[in-house]
């Protein structure tokens, strides 16, 4: 039985963070699941390349 409450806990735990990152997303603050990441091919290199040289 303790095995079961401690699954539904993390459960719980898991959407809520999971909810929070959505509503984060909403406001603007943070990429989570609906915007997807940048492609990051289209970024400038040039502050790296000139780090490295």
């Amino acid at each position: 039985m303790e095995l079961v409450i401690a699954l539904v806990s993390a459960a719980v735990v898991l959407v809520g963070a999971d909810r929070l990152m959505l509503w984060l997303e909403r406001r603007g603050h943070v990429h989570w699941r609906r915007k997807g990441r940048r492609d990051l091919r289209r970024e400038p290199r040039a502050a790296l390349d000139s780090l490295l040289s």
